[in-house]
């Protein structure tokens, strides 16, 4: 009886924080208030509270924090040494007499070149860059702006800097070829939708007003920047399924490689000043996250020691079949959108870390399954992800245009990946 009532008021905390955070609740000390009322409540020892929730947890997280700092610098680095510009700018080329495929074109290389950057920074860099070209394509304002975003959400399925943060609850998947196999599966699934979404637009890709770059002016925008160059965004992932490489040392050689080949290593001064600016910009970019995943940890280290309270009520209303569960997650998608219950890195959190401590299913498949939600419904058109926001803002478009447009094919993303999830990862 007591495990009972303990776990009703566990699930209404639950409830709560969902609610605090659709309602716009900060999520970093909600993540704080629910480890704490999860110990207090769930009963946890005073001293296994203070040192395997609020202490060991986040030490112990340490190794992937680095992950995700060297990722954001790699990241930083492909923008300031002007290879994502790069490569964007040489899609226009073939705009001029092939619009339809000029507009694909663009979204594959947005893709291309988030595999491996992060963060508003990046995505501001690139934005100026490519939704003026696509305005220009004769693409209106919603059409152009979700086909854009849904183009940088694609390549999260395998961003090392998304992968690691979600590690926390599955540990036991490994950034290697088992998920990769899924990964680039699922962000190949989402670029098909995009490619429809824009084929399902086409009569509206037709204008041309940029006036076409002369071959001496293409050649002075691009020329600081080797063709060899447009390659390395991929690099990171390539040593890892080649080689084996663990992630910092891959990113490190990709830094590297980024930095000799554009000419940036040419003298120590000008090196140094890059080097600085990048790793001061790239920690700049990611330092609420870090705070907020560690706050994440305690909380995930206490969801776990307290879930057989309402053990008993998990039996009962999660389903043990993993098709079962892909179908029921796919229908509720939608529930990702404004930090909600299936949107990870909100409300979704505490849904990640019950389905992780329920241990009904292969850590693969419920990576996947708590995944999908948050990369196709929430980065990729919700207008709380702070790069959706900052375009939607720029481009001055209205916020229920843009999730009018963007969400059902989300939705169908959604459903779709986490299907194949259920078959790939039995």
């Amino acid at each position: 009886m007591t495990n009972i009532i303990i776990g009703v008021l566990l699930l209404l905390t639950f409830v709560g924080f969902i609610a605090f955070v659709m309602k716009g609740g900060n999520i970093m000390i909600g993540f704080l208030m629910m480890a704490i009322l999860w110990t207090v409540i769930g009963g946890i020892p005073y001293k296994d509270a203070i040192t395997n929730v609020f202490s060991q947890p986040a030490l112990n997280y340490g190794s992937t924090i680095m992950v995700i700092i060297f990722g954001s610098w790699f990241g930083r680095v492909l923008v300031d040494t002007g290879i994502a510009s790069a490569i964007s700018e040489q899609t226009v080329k073939v705009s001029y007499k092939r619009p339809i495929i000029a507009t694909i074109l663009i979204c594959l290389v947005t893709a291309f070149i988030f595999t491996s950057s992060y963060g508003v920074g990046a995505v501001i860099a690139i934005e100026v860059i490519l939704l003026p070209i696509l305005r220009s394509l004769g693409l209106s304002k919603k059409v152009a702006i979700t086909a854009f975003v849904m183009s940088i959400g694609a390549p999260m399925y395998v961003n090392i800097v998304i992968i690691k943060q979600l590690q926390l609850f599955f540990p036991k998947v490994v950034y290697g070829a088992k998920y990769l196999s899924y990964g680039f599966s699922a962000m190949a699934v989402q670029l098909v939708i995009v490619i429809i979404f824009i084929l399902i637009h086409a009569k509206s890709i037709h204008k041309n007003d940029t006036k076409e770059v002369s071959a001496e002016e293409d050649k002075k925008a691009t020329s600081n920047v080797p063709k060899i160059a447009y390659v390395l965004p991929i690099m990171p992932v390539f040593m890892n399924l080649a080689f084996q490489w663990e992630p910092i040392p891959a990113l490190m050689l990709s830094i590297f490689l980024v930095l000799l080949i554009t000419g940036k290593l040419k003298t120590y001064k000008s090196a140094m000043e890059l080097i600085n600016k990048t790793i001061s910009q790239a920690i700049s970019d990611i330092s609420g996250l870090i705070i907020m995943l560690l706050f994440l940890t305690m909380f995930s280290a206490a969801a776990v020691k307290v879930t057989g309270r309402f053990s008993n009520i998990l039996q009962s209303i999660v389903p043990h079949s993993p098709i079962v569960l892909a179908i029921a997650f796919g229908i509720l998608a939608p529930l990702a959108l404004f930090r909600g219950p299936l949107m990870v890195w909100g409300a979704g959190s505490a849904t990640a870390a019950v389905l992780a401590a329920t241990g009904f299913f292969n850590q693969y498949f419920a990576f996947a399954a708590i995944l999908v939600p948050g990369v196709s419904i929430a980065i990729s058109t919700c207008i709380t992800q702070s790069w959706n926001l900052w375009v939607v803002e720029h481009e001055k478009l209205d916020v229920k245009q843009f999730l009018m447009t963007g969400v059902p094919f989300g939705w169908i993303t959604s459903i779709l990946n986490l299907l194949l999830a259920a078959v790939m990862f039995k």
